[in-house]
C-alpha cells in the first residue's frame, strides 16, 4: 500500500484528488493548499487529513506526492518533498528555468527517488495507438509532425504565456514521437489579450530532415487538441479529445482501435507503477527538462526573431 498526498488542489490537483481516492492499492493520506476553506472542503469530501502548510502533509510519511502548484513554487515544494524522502510527480513544466529543473532533478538523483514530470499527453491513449502505428513501419520514414492546440483563455493562467502553459505539451509530444530531441527552434509569437504571449507557431527541427510545427492559441472560441503525422507511405491524424487515430494511405483510410481512458488516471497508474517497480518513467526530470529548454528558446526566438540551436 503506498501512502501519497497531494499538494495543491485547484482546477487540476483536483483530479489527482479523485483519482488517487479510486485507486486500488494507495492510501491517500492528506492534501495540501493555501487555501483553507478549499482544501478542507475536499478533504472532508474524500475523508483524509488537510494542510494548509505541505511540509506538515509531508511529514506524514508518504511514499508520493503530486505537486500541482503554480510553475514558480515547483522548485521548492519538490526539493521539500525530495528532503522528506517522498517520490514526486511534479505537474509540466518541471520548473520556470534551466538552473532549477537541474536542481529538481540533481536531488532526486542524489536521494535515489524517482522524478516524474506530468505531460499527459504521452498517456492519452490516442497518443499510444498513434506511437505504436509510427514503430511498427506502416506510416514509413516520418518526416512532418505538426500539432494544433487552441481555445479560448482561461482566467487562471496568469503566471506564463501560451507557449509555457500549452505549447510544452507540443513540444514534448512531438519529441516522444520521433523519440528524439529538438535541435533547433523559430517561434512566431505575440501577446494581444494577455501580458504574455497569447499565439505561437512553433518551427521545431529534428536532426537534418525531420519538421515539427506546433500551432497554439487563447483565441480560437472553440477548443481543438489534434496531431497530424506525415510519412513517406502514409499519413496519420490523431484527435487528442475524442481519442481517435486515423490513417490515411494510397489505398485505404483507416480507423485505429483505441482503448479509450483517461490520461491523468493511465499516468498516475505508470506513475506508482514506477514507484513500486523501481522502472524509470517514460516522462522523467530529463524528457521534463528538454521540453522547458525548447520552451524557452521558443520564447527566445520570437523575442529575438532567430532560429534558436538547442544545446
Amino acid at each position: 500500500m503506498l501512502r501519497v498526498g497531494v499538494i495543491g488542489v485547484g482546477a487540476m490537483g483536483q483530479h489527482h484528488v479523485r483519482i488517487y481516492n479510486e485507486m486500488e492499492g494507495i492510501e491517500l493520506v492528506g492534501i495540501s493548499d493555501v487555501d483553507q476553506k478549499r482544501v478542507e472542503e475536499l478533504a472532508d469530501q474524500y475523508g483524509v487529513k488537510a494542510f494548509t502548510d505541505h511540509n506538515k502533509l509531508l511529514e506524514e510519511g508518504l511514499d508520493v506526492v503530486s505537486i500541482v502548484v503554480p510553475t514558480t513554487l515547483h522548485k521548492k515544494v519538490t526539493l521539500d518533498a525530495i528532503n522528506s524522502n517522498t517520490n514526486v510527480l511534479v505537474e509540466k513544466p518541471i520548473a520556470d528555468t534551466l538552473e532549477n529543473a537541474d536542481i529538481m532533478i540533481e536531488a532526486a538523483e542524489k536521494a535515489g527517488l524517482t522524478l516524474m514530470v506530468g505531460h499527459i499527453e504521452r498517456f492519452n491513449p490516442a497518443t499510444s495507438k498513434m506511437k505504436e502505428i509510427i514503430e511498427s513501419g506502416l506510416l514509413g520514414k516520418i518526416v512532418s509532425i505538426s500539432t494544433r492546440r487552441v481555445g479560448p483563455y482561461n482566467p487562471r493562467i496568469r503566471d506564463v504565456g501560451i507557449i509555457l502553459d500549452l505549447g510544452v505539451h507540443d513540444i514534448d509530444a512531438i519529441s516522444y514521437m520521433y523519440a528524439s530531441n529538438v535541435s533547433e527552434v523559430y517561434a512566431i509569437a505575440g501577446k494581444d489579450i494577455h501580458s504574455q504571449e497569447d499565439h505561437a507557431s512553433i518551427m521545431l527541427r529534428f536532426g537534418e530532415d525531420r519538421a515539427g510545427l506546433a500551432s497554439t492559441n487563447w483565441l480560437t472560441p472553440h477548443k481543438v487538441r489534434q496531431m497530424e503525422v506525415i510519412g513517406v507511405h502514409g499519413v496519420g491524424y490523431l484527435d487528442y479529445i475524442d481519442q481517435t487515430v486515423t490513417i490515411h494511405d494510397a489505398k485505404w483510410i483507416r480507423n485505429a482501435k483505441v482503448e479509450k481512458g483517461e490520461p491523468l488516471a493511465k499516468e498516475l497508474e505508470h506513475f506508482t507503477e514506477c514507484i513500486r517497480t523501481g522502472k524509470r518513467p517514460i516522462e522523467s526530470g530529463v524528457e521534463g527538462k528538454h521540453a522547458l529548454n525548447v520552451a524557452l528558446a521558443a520564447i527566445e526566438s520570437y523575442n529575438t526573431n532567430k532560429i534558436v540551436k538547442i544545446e
